[in-house]
């Protein structure tokens, strides 16, 4: 394969904008076309940006398309990504992979059973700021890792989302919103979870809206909107976990840290690409780390890019099916601890995605 891979795009919401701006940036991917189940979505970004409206029938129909780029909401991410596997379309959704369990693992066995590629957000931790943690990590110099800590600490999105209602039903929560991000750059940083425990709680039983687009309007919510979780890794090491909607915001609380035998490493906001990293090693200071890798601004579409690069040279790709089926299987499980209050054994595990080497240009992945 020497084109570049002809990508799809199913859902034409806020996000999509982030895509179709990054997406050109990566000479192994081309946005082709795009549905929404509001046709006149997909015609504004059409228009937008030179690409052909389609219905979503007429998108998994088009034998030029190689990948569909499932940018729906949490509840219909299973739905886009079953039709584009059964199409013969390799898939790359938004988080999470599913809402449910049995849905996310059909997906997985069916993209394995075709022989497609499967792959889901978040793509963040491909970024230069947990890539250069990464590189710390695996070059040893806060020797093993022995713990880990992560907090997202917010108060929901209702005062400035435009529809904000999904976050607090099913698929929603901050945990199934932003938990991929930190989850998935954990698994990462340490490598799969064996078992969990956690707590949850809804302190805010509704909300009021007051974003401009729906301001008044009460959302009647049905998901926890506190969580808070700890894992056992399976190399050995603890890690805690809070994500909340409930909350003002924390003062000094880090977003993610890795504590090992040699050191400790403060790793930077997992939903940015960028961002700052700081090392300390033993009872040194703390020292910024200069970041080893590209990537470090808005490179939205990397995963997708990675998955290109994958058909395209025949190797594995990083954002993929086990890993997403994983986060997806440990984000029920807090749940499952906390209603049974009991530890939770996974079911589910995955291999550490391989590293991305040092050095590479911006918008360049290696074969």
């Amino acid at each position: 394969m020497t084109e570049s891979t002809k990508i799809g795009i199913v859902g034409c919401g806020a996000i999509s904008e982030a895509y179709f701006n990054v997406v050109p940036a990566w000479e192994v991917i081309d946005i082709v076309a795009c549905a929404d189940m509001i046709p006149e979505r997909a015609q504004t970004r059409a228009t937008q940006f030179g690409v052909r409206a389609c219905s979503v029938d007429e998108l998994l129909a088009d034998g030029d398309i190689d990948v569909v780029l499932n940018l729906t909401i949490p509840a219909a991410h299973y739905d886009i990504a079953h039709a584009a596997l059964e199409a013969g379309k390799c898939a790359y959704s938004e988080k999470p992979l599913a809402v449910d369990r049995a849905d996310g693992l059909a997906l997985v066995n069916l993209a394995r059973e075709r022989g497609l590629l499967l792959g889901n957000a978040p793509d963040t931790f491909l970024g230069a700021g947990i890539q250069t943690c990464r590189k710390i990590i695996d070059d040893g110099l806060i020797g093993e890792p022995v713990a880990a800590t992560a907090f997202m600490m917010g108060h929901g999105h209702e005062s400035w989302h435009p529809d904000p209602e999904f976050y607090y039903k099913a698929g929603g929560g901050p945990m199934f919103d932003m938990g991929p991000y930190y989850l998935t750059a954990l698994v990462n940083l340490i490598g799969p979870v064996r078992a969990v425990t956690g707590s949850t709680s809804i302190t805010f039983p509704e909300r009021t809206v007051t974003s401009e687009a729906q301001r008044g309007q009460i959302i009647q919510v049905d998901v926890a909107t506190h969580v808070c979780g700890i894992m056992e890794f399976a190399n050995g090491a603890l890690g805690t976990i809070t994500t909340s909607f409930d909350v003002w915001g924390g003062m000094n609380l880090p977003r993610i840290e890795v504590y090992g035998t040699a050191g400790s490493l403060s790793v930077p906001d997992p939903n940015s690409f960028g961002g700052s990293v700081h090392l300390r090693e033993g009872k040194g200071e703390w020292r910024e780390m200069p970041l080893t890798h590209a990537n470090h601004e808005n490179s939205r579409g990397i995963g997708v890019a990675d998955m290109a690069c994958a058909l395209r040279y025949g190797r594995p790709h990083r954002a993929n099916g086990d890993l997403a089926f994983h986060v997806l299987d440990l984000m029920h499980a807090f749940h499952d601890a906390a209603d049974s209050r009991a530890h939770v054994e996974l079911q589910s595990s995955c291999d550490r995605p391989a590293a991305i080497p040092p050095g590479l240009p911006a918008a360049t992945l290696d074969p």
